[in-house]
């Protein structure tokens, strides 16, 4: 994703054999949403490992609920927003943009790799984009692993 580091994983620190990864998704109901909703329309395929939460804007995800997702044993986060100058509520993906940021740093922290949560900003007809953003995180969550908070995944 936009100014990311490639993530690099070493042979002895590869996921387990078989794991896929969970991904929780909150989309904005004008854009990321309303994408992935086209996506289902053209019969795009991407991975099934991502849960979409309908939010009415991603300016709506507060900090705490980006963590207690992470907290709660989901191997990554993705926030879906309105493509940045045309959120529907102004500044919303704004907001969602620094929240993302303050999670990063808090994840860096407590020992949680940043890379499991991403912003994207899309607007509702990108939904081969939407497709490709799911695919690029379910990669990159894939590579680093279960998240070390999930339950009965030794590492």
């Amino acid at each position: 994703m936009q100014g990311e580091k490639e993530v690099v994983v070493r042979e002895e620190d590869a996921a387990p054999r078989g794991f896929e990864p969970r991904i929780v998704a909150f989309c904005c109901n004008y854009s990321g949403y309303a994408a992935a909703d086209l996506a289902g329309t053209m019969k795009l395929s991407y991975p099934p490992n991502v849960r979409i939460i309908r939010v009415p804007c991603s300016g709506k995800v507060e900090m705490q609920y980006l963590l207690k997702v992470i907290e709660d044993g989901a191997d990554g986060v993705m926030i879906v927003g309105c493509l940045e100058g045309d959120c529907h509520f102004l500044n919303g993906n704004f907001r969602a943009k620094k929240r993302v940021a303050a999670a990063k740093g808090m994840m860096k922290k407590i020992g949680i790799e940043p890379a499991r949560l991403e912003m994207s900003n899309l607007c509702s007809a990108m939904a081969i984009r939407f497709a490709d953003v799911v695919r690029e995180m379910t990669e990159r969550v894939r590579k680093l692993g279960p998240s070390p908070l999930r339950e009965g995944v030794a590492r």
